[in-house]
């Protein structure tokens, strides 16, 4: 996958904006106010980084080195994931994977808010 189609797929889930809060080369999705994927846009082959458990994380960095701790960020919890390679379904499952853990630790007032915009 290139950089423009994993902003489009990130943009189309619910409630999501992006920004560069950090430098003018990360892009980050959040919905809610919290990042869910972090998107340098001029890494060539296309970087992400996303959240994950830790268990699933470990099988994921086992099975794919093009997924590794996430440089910067608690490599417990996040991936960095070099999209070469690596099939576009996997790459949208960690996508929707993120979002989905962001999503639940919101409040449960702002996900009815988000559910119901």
């Amino acid at each position: 996958m290139e950089i423009e189609e994993i902003r489009e797929y990130c943009l189309s889930k619910k409630a999501v904006t992006e920004a560069f809060p950090f430098d003018q080369e990360t892009l980050v999705f959040k919905v809610g106010g919290k990042i869910f994927v972090f998107l340098p846009i001029e890494n060539n082959p296309a970087t992400f980084s996303a959240k994950a458990d830790p268990e699933w994380s470990e099988e994921l960095r086992e099975k794919y080195h093009q997924i590794n701790g996430a440089f910067h960020l608690n490599k417990t919890h996040w991936n960095s994931v070099v999209c070469e390679g690596l099939k576009k379904e996997l790459i949208l499952k960690l996508i929707d994977y993120s979002y989905d853990l962001v999503f639940k630790s919101l409040t449960k007032k702002l996900k009815e808010e988000i559910l119901n915009s």
